[in-house]
């Protein structure tokens, strides 16, 4: 039995920081890498040691494999942690590790290989006894063979990288007009994404819940599985909310499913932690989808329930222990519910956002843990997954488990990038998914217009009223005579004070006037009566409102004299008075300009000046964040110029192609 003394953390953000906190709580030594652009980030600071391992984007640092083997050498690390994502799932750098003599805290290469390509994972699994969803995952690659093999399987079907996950290289087509281009779009993306443009095709399965096993299995053949994680809340076949247990979960199902992912283990000889996934339709037959040969995401809703640290799991059996427990004493306690926070806009299909965290405060509470990487005056980088934070709540109930996870992300604060925290709070208090009725089907069928990111309409005459408390108390404290009796206090008459709130001149002016130590505020077309909170000045960022006698709370967070953040029930909206602050200057561009929505690289551009287009038409396509993402026209027009290339590194908000729509108005005249 080999003994690990030194840990070096193959990854970044909150998974480095997490692993970090077991190791340490082990006796162990740790080792983190980073990026140039990780040089501040949270994980350096938590380990015993950091080496950099190169520049920012990822295939010249976390992907570096020569890069990462460098740095455990140079600082006496003799085991290696991936994490998810990243080099977890990759057969080669488990095996480099290995014939380094460095401990690698995953399976063997021949297991992670063999799952990594779900082809031949199928083609084992259907061999094994397991149950699997009927498709084509043959060797034959040409589009005839594909195009055959969908008229036996029928449509709709799935097309999906053999090489892939995380919803990358993956189409629905839902009939044969669709799959040529379904292919082709499939296998650039996972060309893209894996190195590899084979593909399966399986039945779509509609409506199905997405259940995974998390397994254990040690080096003495032993194979025990840790219940369930129902993950059917996702968005581009990625997962946003987990628990555990699943809803809809029996004794008899689970012990169905536990064996079958146990006899999938068995069949690749597995070693360590494992998660084999189902899709579990409503009549609760259930298909073999995929196996993750890493620790998972949501690792910590089933840490919670079985009461076990998974990760130390890990570390022991990479070790050369065996199992800490049998089957027979797994036990589910209470209920565990995981939230992802992502940086990225809901308002906008969810596209990853980028920028300063001007603050990160997380919640605390009764059965809340928080899993995250960031901090206050960080960056979210554009070269990672936008991912920052994980809230999990635990009860002794689902709907405890549920209502905590609510409080506890409406008590968080992300000021600064898109967040889709106000989305997962929407989610959570859904009655579908309160009442345990989500399939994967629950984002297109309960958000088909997409989410709603507007706050509360009260919160700009709010957020007028606490700016000009905030800046009467500045006053007031650099005044040598001045008593805070007399705040907003006038001998002849009531003052009124105006405010404008927003982006531009059209946005409402709002007239305050002080009256009783409270504010009448109103926008042209209604009024609310505001009361001020006391000690607003010491309030450390929480104030607690009146506003027409119901109370607000809010968290806020002063960026400037005239520039305010507020949070409020989970949404943050940032206010500036533009009365006081000049407008910042923005980009020319009429609605023919076509803009990067985010960092990425152009991957191909489909049009040329003097083309026409249609409104909804493909312009282009940019890949960031590992997604494909097509740019398509938002007017009908004649292209006048066309400044992005294939392969160009853009940025957010450049303007790619501009689309002159007064050309076809003048065309269609004459």
């Amino acid at each position: 039995m080999m003994t690990i003394s030194t840990v070096l953390v193959a990854n970044r953000g909150e998974i480095a920081c997490r692993i970090f906190r077991t190791v340490r709580a082990m006796g162990l030594r740790s080792v983190a890498v980073y990026s140039e652009a990780d040089a501040d980030a949270p994980h350096v600071q938590l380990a015993d040691a950091s080496v950099c391992i190169g520049p920012a984007p990822a295939s010249e640092s976390y992907l570096n494999a020569d890069a990462i083997l460098a740095a455990a050498r140079a600082t006496g690390a003799d085991a290696i942690h991936p994490g998810y994502g990243f080099l977890s799932e990759n057969a080669n750098f488990a095996a480099a590790c290995e014939n380094a003599g460095m401990r690698f805290i995953g399976p063997g290469a021949d297991a992670i290989e063999i799952m990594g390509n779900k082809a031949e994972s199928k083609r084992r699994m259907i061999a094994a006894g397991v149950p699997c969803i009927p498709g084509y995952e043959g060797v034959d690659q040409h589009d005839n063979a594909l195009i055959s093999a969908s008229e036996r399987i029928g449509f709709p079907l799935m097309v999906k990288a053999a090489a892939g996950g995380g919803g990358r290289g993956m189409r629905l087509v839902h009939n044969p007009a669709e799959l040529l281009g379904a292919l082709q779009r499939a296998r650039s993306e996972a060309l893209n994404a894996f190195g590899s443009e084979e593909l399966i095709l399986e039945r779509a399965v509609l409506q199905p819940r997405h259940v995974e096993i998390q397994i254990f299995a040690d080096t003495q053949g032993q194979v025990i599985h840790l219940g369930e994680r129902d993950c059917s809340v996702q968005r581009r076949h990625q997962k946003v909310l987990e628990e555990s247990p699943c809803p809809v979960m029996t004794d008899t199902l689970r012990e169905a499913m536990g064996e079958a992912a146990v006899k999938v283990a068995q069949a690749i000889q597995y070693r360590g932690a494992g998660t084999v996934e189902f899709l579990l339709d409503a009549q609760q037959n259930f298909y073999f989808l995929e196996m993750n040969t890493r620790l998972q995401v949501e690792h910590p809703v089933t840490e919670l329930v079985t009461g076990q640290d998974l990760v130390e799991w890990q570390i022991r059996i990479a070790q050369g222990e065996a199992l800490p427990c049998t089957q027979d004493h797994i036990r589910l306690q209470g209920h565990a519910m995981e939230a992802r926070l992502y940086c990225e806009d809901p308002a906008e299909d969810f596209l990853p956002a980028t920028g300063h965290i001007d603050q990160w405060q997380p919640p605390s509470g009764a059965g809340v843990r928080i899993d995250d990487g960031i901090r206050s005056g960080a960056d979210v980088s554009p070269y990672y997954d936008p991912m920052v934070a994980k809230v999990i709540a635990h009860g002794p109930t689902r709907d405890v488990a549920r209502r905590r996870l609510i409080r506890a992300l409406k008590d968080s604060t992300l000021f600064g990038p898109k967040n889709n925290k106000a989305f997962l709070i929407s989610a959570l208090e859904h009655e579908a998914f309160a009442s345990g009725q989500a399939t994967t089907a629950f984002i297109g069928e309960q958000f088909p217009d997409g989410f709603d990111q507007s706050a509360d309409p009260r919160l700009p005459a709010v957020a007028a009223v606490l700016l000009r408390q905030l800046q009467a108390a500045e006053h007031q404290a650099a005044s040598l005579s001045s008593l805070s009796e007399l705040r907003n206090w006038s001998s002849g008459f009531n003052p009124t004070y105006t405010s404008r709130f927003g982006t531009g001149d059209d946005d409402p002016l709002l007239r305050l006037q002080a009256h009783d130590g409270a504010f009448r505020v109103s926008d042209g077309e209604k009024t609310w009566e505001i009361t001020l909170p006391s000690g607003i000045e010491a309030a450390r960022g929480q104030a607690v409102f009146e506003v027409d006698g119901e109370p607000v709370q809010v968290s806020y967070l002063r960026m400037g004299y005239a520039d305010l953040w507020l949070s409020h029930e989970g949404r943050e909206v940032r206010f500036i008075d533009r009365l006081t602050t000049p407008e910042s200057a923005t980009a020319a561009g009429g609605t023919g300009d076509v803009s990067a929505p985010m960092h990425g690289v152009v991957l191909d551009v489909h049009v040329k000046p003097g083309d026409r287009v249609a409104r909804g038409d493909a312009l282009a396509v940019l890949e960031a964040m590992k997604m494909q993402h097509e740019l398509t026209s938002a007017v009908s027009g004649t292209v006048v110029e066309v400044r992005a290339k294939a392969g160009q590194q853009v940025a957010a908000d450049d303007i790619l192609i501009r689309i002159d729509d007064t050309l076809v108005e003048a065309a269609e005249e004459g």
